[in-house]
């Protein structure tokens, strides 16, 4: 069994007692909801009235949302000296939010997270606001998530990225030709990618390897390492792999080796029937432009290729611990860092998990995520220190002001 996201801890039992002696329980407007937990210490402060903070300082949880107009915000505990950053970048958020039901957006410079909110409505029928502590599909996120365990186990010597996938995964069909898992790990293998409507899939697999059946006997889209083609199933066929070479579950793995060791707290697989505490609905949008219930769908048969529920906040820790070496080597970053190859020589952009871009004083990785009902980025400034990472519960959502917000605090 999975652990279920843990609970933060809520500051309840005191405020009740204290809301039944001044009769606040009998008055709606009294119910602000569980407090959230702070980023750093800070005296707590009154919610603030309506309309956009009147300080750029979040100098504690405020419980309810900060309205602006029909927007809620949920405020964040920040590092004074990011204020009129902050503020900045809020009043570049604000301005998109006409796309997104709801957003949250983080932003971590030089090994600190600085700013985390949330904007707009987890339930937009229930009027629940977005929470810093919002889980949200991130989709295709997962495959660096996934990557950071697979450079574990490559520097143990578990897995060797020049060996065949039967190296590891003995009963998968022999193809045409060898695959090896460096070529599964940048799109160069020639497994497909999603065929007619199996994104939408709501088919439940109760392993990894049941889940390879979808593509298992499929021939290859073309001969290893001579085109760069995105595989979601190639990313699920490494999770089989290192379930081989190490015996043990994939899903056990990332959170005892990397969710846990990273304080990604609120990081867990997107299990339908799991309770997860503020678990965002998702949403799609209509014809009409109106925004729709997202459609049903069971996310077990692809954990590693985009089966996870995140935080932003979380993004910004996952992303700041591969700033500098640590978790990972310094060796082991650089290769995973690096742009592959086709066997004509052409680099694809991709690494070992991870999109590349830039030259050397302005390089960049990150990844996008698509999903049912939720759209992410994660962007690594490298040689600035700044990671920023947003997320919506939208299908296909569009707009994200990364680079308006990176403007901001590279200035």
């Amino acid at each position: 069994m999975i652990p279920q996201r843990r609970t933060r801890a809520r500051a309840f039992l005191l405020p009740v007692a204290l809301l039944a002696l001044v009769g606040g329980l009998a008055h709606p407007a009294a119910t602000a909801g569980p407090a959230t937990l702070p980023l750093v210490a800070a005296p707590a402060s009154p919610p603030a009235a309506a309309g956009p903070a009147s300080s750029p300082l979040a100098v504690g949880p405020t419980g309810p949302p900060l309205f602006t107009g029909s927007i809620p915000q949920q405020a964040r505990p920040t590092y004074s000296e990011y204020g009129e950053k902050i503020e900045a970048a809020r009043a570049v958020v604000l301005e998109r939010m006409d796309r997104f039901p709801g957003l949250s957006v983080s932003v971590g410079v030089d090994g600190q997270i600085v700013w985390a909110e949330g904007f707009g409505w987890a339930d937009l029928e229930q009027r629940v606001p977005v929470r810093a502590t919002s889980g949200f599909r991130v989709g295709s996120v997962a495959k660096p998530m996934t990557a950071a365990l697979l450079g574990l186990l490559y520097e143990e010597g578990k897995i060797d990225l020049d060996a065949t996938v039967q190296t590891y995964v003995a009963d998968f069909p022999t193809k045409e030709y060898p695959i090896t898992i460096r070529q599964l790990a940048g799109h160069l293998a020639g497994i497909r990618h999603y065929r007619g409507n199996e994104f939408l899939s709501s088919v439940h697999y109760e392993t990894v390897s049941d889940g390879l059946a979808i593509f298992a006997d499929d021939p290859l889209v073309f001969e290893p390492g001579t085109r760069y083609s995105y595989s979601s199933y190639g990313w699920n066929l490494l999770s089989a792999v290192i379930e081989g070479a190490t015996g043990e579950g994939f899903l056990e793995q990332m959170q005892s080796r990397v969710f846990e060791p990273l304080g990604m707290l609120d990081t867990t697989p997107d299990q339908n029937e799991m309770i997860v505490a503020d678990r965002v609905r998702p949403y799609a949008r209509g014809d009409d432009g109106k925004y729709r219930n997202a459609p049903y769908a069971d996310n077990s048969y692809k954990w590693a290729g985009g089966g996870f529920l995140s935080t932003a906040g979380d993004l910004v820790r996952f992303g700041l611990a591969h700033m500098e070496p640590g978790f990972l080597e310094a060796e082991t970053l650089d290769e995973w860092f690096t742009s592959q190859r086709t066997a004509d020589g052409e680099e694809t952009g991709y690494g070992i998990g991870w999109s590349v871009s830039g030259q050397a004083g302005s390089r960049r990785v990150g990844h996008g995520g698509g999903s049912v009902g939720g759209t992410t980025v994660l962007r690594l400034y490298r040689d600035q220190g700044l990671v920023i990472a947003m997320v919506t519960n939208l299908s296909s959502g569009s707009g994200f002001p990364v680079e308006e917000i990176a403007e901001i605090f590279l200035r």
